[in-house]
C-alpha cells in the first residue's frame, strides 16, 4: 500500500517512476530498463533484501545512482547515514518526500560519508 502512495506522489510531481516489490524485483526491473536510473528510493526493511543491500547491488551497475532510503524503525537513519545515503524517516508528508528525492537528485553522490546532511529530521 505504502508503495501504491509513494509512486503517486512522485508520479504527481513530474517523476518519471520504476517500481517494483522487494530487492530481487527491483534488480529485475533495474537490468530490463535501458532508460537511466538516477534514484533508488527503498525501504530499510524488506523480506529477502534490505534496503541498503539493495543500494550496494544496484550502484554497483549503476555507480551514478543516488540512493534514499526510508523507515519508521527507531535507528534506520544511523544505518543509513553510515552509507551516506538519503534517509526520510516515516511517516512523512508528500511535500517532503518531493522535496527531499529533488535535493538528493540536485546533489553530489552520496555514497560516501557526509550523507548526514538530508538527515529527515533537521529542519532547513
Amino acid at each position: 500500500m505504502l508503495l501504491d502512495v509513494v509512486v503517486r506522489i512522485l508520479k504527481r510531481a513530474n517523476f518519471h517512476v520504476l517500481s517494483a516489490v522487494g530487492g530481487s524485483d527491483a534488480i529485475r526491473v533495474a537490468k530490463e530498463s535501458s532508460r537511466t536510473i538516477d534514484l533508488l528510493l527503498s525501504d530499510i526493511e524488506m523480506p529477502g533484501m534490505c534496503g541498503p543491500e539493495l543500494g550496494e547491488v544496484l550502484k554497483k551497475e549503476r555507480p551514478g545512482l543516488h540512493v534514499m532510503l526510508m523507515s519508521c524503525g527507531a535507528g534506520g537513519n544511523l544505518l543509513v547515514l553510515n552509507y551516506g545515503w538519503a534517509y526520510i524517516q516515516k511517516p512523512f508528508v508528500s511535500v517532503k518526500l518531493v522535496q527531499m528525492v529533488n535535493d538528493v537528485l540536485h546533489s553530489q553522490d552520496r555514497s560516501q560519508f557526509g550523507g548526514q546532511e538530508f538527515d529527515s529530521r533537521r529542519d532547513k
